[in-house]
């Protein structure tokens, strides 16, 4: 019965009609959703653009997996357990992190920070060395302390690797012993620095407020002198399960009171601000599908009426009233999965063009980092497409043409 109402439905689909009226208003159906899809799939692919391209920004900073303390700054990271992670079969290096903050002072401006102790294994975890502003990274240098700060922190404290008196000063509250108020002088620990350059995130949590130094210098500043650490950023081989890696971590760690983040939970504020975004984005653009579907409804009804004969027809030759209005539900099903078809090929293309030529720029693009607008096709997003509109086509379809079917359908039967 269903293949039965899905012929009919064709052959009243492309069958001329009385009112040519009726085939404008199912074209106009029709590029309504197919200009609804293509937009659909183009803002999603827009965000996961963005998504992958802000990644990547944290990326050249942050390491692929952290291990943090769940509660305080530090936790004791002695040689044998970090050498146990070293060892693991995914793990391809892993860095020691100290972190807290401190008071930066250059010449007659201060400024506070994040400052951010690092082993020499830093650069080995994370891509710092593709994101020097100026200079050179030098903070696993054995034999001066150096200090990179960030490029807008840089500049707010007007300090250059080039000076000539490029020494910076970093200051912090004693974190033993007691305050002495005749030398209030004595209650801060002071560490002084040669800065060697400036790295760009080009996000200004980090411009602004990060500083790096070297591990050693960082335990000194911050008064440790044993293996505390606030965290072990771990850079992972390719291929690597990161959910299973977890786990064998937590076993390493187990009673340590510890726990493992990976990108997205380092900013899991940020990715989900995006992924709601998207989800509005979403939201917003089926709505206006649902909108421009409410076009099938008027090409629907006046199809109906001109078919209303044939109804009784079809009624006449045994046909149950389920069969009539299934024939023009698949009608309106039809006018809708051509727009979803079209409109999805439609999106493909220009999301394609768009990841391998940069069509679209933005205005100015030498003020910004990338000069065209990040996108990237997802299957996930191009099937969700694709139910989404073809639910909305058949939704609106459904009571109309229950409710109009019925009624000439009862009237044929009282003539």
């Amino acid at each position: 019965m269903s293949s039965l109402a899905l012929v009919i439905a064709k052959r009243y689909l492309f069958a001329k009609k009385s009112q040519n009226i009726i085939n404008i208003i199912s074209m106009i159906s029709s590029i309504g959703i197919l200009v609804g899809t293509a937009a659909l799939l183009i803002v999603l692919s827009v965000f996961n653009g963005l998504n992958i391209f802000v990644g990547s920004l944290f990326g050249a900073f942050d390491p692929e997996l952290k291990i943090e303390p769940v509660q305080g700054k530090v936790f004791e990271a002695d040689s044998v357990f970090v050498q146990e992670i070293i060892d693991l079969d995914e793990v391809k290096a892993a860095s020691c992190i100290l972190c807290d903050n401190a008071l930066l002072a250059y010449q007659k401006r201060q400024m506070p920070a994040m400052v951010m102790g690092v082993d020499s294994a830093f650069q080995m975890v994370t891509d710092i060395d593709s994101i020097i502003y100026e200079g050179r990274y030098l903070i696993d240098s054995e034999q001066f302390d150096y200090c990179m700060p960030g490029a807008i922190l840089a500049d707010q404290l007007g300090a250059r690797s080039t000076s000539v008196a490029s020494r910076i000063t970093l200051y912090t509250p004693r974190r033993t012993g007691k305050i002495n108020m005749a030398m209030p002088e004595k209650s801060f620990v002071q560490e002084e620095a040669s800065i060697c350059g400036a790295f760009a995130v080009k996000q200004v949590d980090y411009d602004s407020n990060y500083a790096l130094v070297s591990i050693e210098q960082a335990r000194r500043l911050f008064c440790y002198d044993g293996d505390e650490v606030s965290a072990i950023g771990l850079r992972l081989k390719e291929g690597t399960d990161v959910d299973a890696l977890k786990e064998k971590i937590m076993l390493i760690a187990d009673g340590r009171n510890l726990v493992v983040n990976d990108r997205f939970e380092q900013h899991k504020s940020f990715f989900r601000m995006m992924q709601v975004e998207k989800f509005m984005a979403f939201l917003i653009l089926t709505f206006i599908i649902v909108i421009a579907a409410f076009n099938i409804i008027g090409s629907l009804s006046m199809l109906i009426f001109e078919k209303k004969e044939s109804i009784g027809i079809l009624k006449s030759m045994g046909a149950s009233q389920s069969l009539v209005t299934r024939i023009f539900l698949f009608e309106g099903w039809l006018v809708s999965l051509g727009g979803v078809v079209l409109g999805i090929i439609l999106g493909i293309i220009l999301v394609l063009v768009q990841e391998h030529f940069g069509i679209i720029g933005f205005a100015n693009s030498e003020d910004y980092i990338i000069s065209a607008y990040p996108v990237e096709l997802r299957i996930g997003d191009v099937f969700l497409v694709f139910v989404t509109v073809s639910i909305v086509g058949i939704l609106a379809a459904w009571y109309p043409v229950k409710a109009i079917v019925g009624r000439y359908y009862n009237q044929s039967s009282e003539e």
